[in-house]
């Protein structure tokens, strides 16, 4: 009887090695993403490029298309970021909307961000191992507030 024990527990260990391979964590929740998410947003509103940095994978993949904005790897992310200095204008990112497909580990968020001029737009990214790995970005310069913005169909 111990050994048939022993046999369930040495059987459950290796599934559970196979479905979450070493180096990889486990996917992603939505509660994950939303931290993720909120933890970008909350850096660049506090000028801290090296945390927004950290939430993306070593290799990720920064981009607005059509390679108009392209960054590869985190440390070319980080000092698109602003790097070791704060900015001199200040970053301010807003989310209006976030949503999370955790099958696929893509998510969506609809945002305004402010600098130089306001932007809104919309983020894909892919989440692998808990950080971005890749995030496509469309925005949409504009004078007008979020609201304005959107017109008709805010929600």
């Amino acid at each position: 009887m111990r050994v048939m024990g022993i046999i369930v527990v040495l059987t459950l260990v290796t599934l559970g090695s196979q479905s979450h391979p070493q180096g990889l964590s486990k996917q992603a929740s939505t509660q994950d993403f939303v931290l993720l998410m909120t933890t970008v947003s909350a850096s660049w509103n506090e000028g801290r490029a090296g945390r927004a940095a950290d939430c993306f994978t070593e290799d990720a993949v920064y981009l607005e298309p059509p390679d108009h904005q392209v960054y590869i790897g985190r440390r070319a992310i980080y000092d698109f970021f602003g790097g070791p200095k704060k900015s001199v204008i200040p970053m301010h990112m807003k989310w209006h909307h976030l949503a999370f497909n955790e099958r696929e580990q893509v998510g969506f968020g609809e945002y305004t961000f402010q600098m130089n001029n306001r932007y809104h737009g919309i983020v894909t990214v892919l989440v692998q191992g808990g950080k971005i790995a890749k995030w496509r970005e469309y925005q949409y310069k504009s004078d007008s507030d979020w609201e304005t913005f959107a017109g008709k169909s805010t929600f």
